[in-house]
């Protein structure tokens, strides 16, 4: 039982679990934002056009006691719409140009290498050049030690 309690609070506690929560309530509060917007605004616009009080009694007609409402269907049409295109222009837009600048981050040039490795990288190779040279073997005798490697050039 404690296994399954330890899982669950683990599958919980994961980034993608926790962005979906408040996607989904960021999600619901905003629908209500629109639905608000085409109730209190543009479905009085619309019914206003065909005399109507609202889209309910707009567009409808009666065949044998049943009621053919086109204007509940219009009205939503419209609120799907507007949910829509806000969403398209407020989330997914902006997040299609964050995604498009990272990947602009990921193909800049590698970084150079730091100073300490430029010079460690010299050292090795006064190394591997002085073996050669010299032999493996050391000689006897005391024995001068070899110059400082240079600086690099435009330090």
């Amino acid at each position: 039982m404690k296994n399954v309690i330890i899982g669950f609070k683990e599958f919980i506690m994961r980034g993608n679990v926790i962005d979906l929560a408040v996607g989904i309530v960021i999600g619901s509060a905003f629908a209500t934002v629109v639905t608000s917007l085409v109730e209190g605004l543009l479905t009085p616009l619309i019914a206003a056009v065909f005399g109507a009080r609202d889209l309910s009694n707009a567009m409808s007609f009666e065949i044998n006691h049943a009621l053919f409402s086109f204007g509940l269907v219009l009205n939503a049409v419209i609120h799907f719409l507007f949910v829509a295109a806000a969403l398209y222009f407020f989330v997914v837009v902006p997040i299609n140009h964050l995604q498009s600048l990272r990947k602009r981050g990921l193909v800049e040039e590698p970084e150079a290498p730091a100073e300490e490795v430029l010079l460690l990288q010299q050292i090795r190779d006064l190394l591997q050049a002085q073996k050669s040279v010299g032999g493996s073997h050391p000689t006897a005798g005391p024995s001068t030690p070899p110059a400082p490697p240079a600086p690099p050039v435009g330090y």
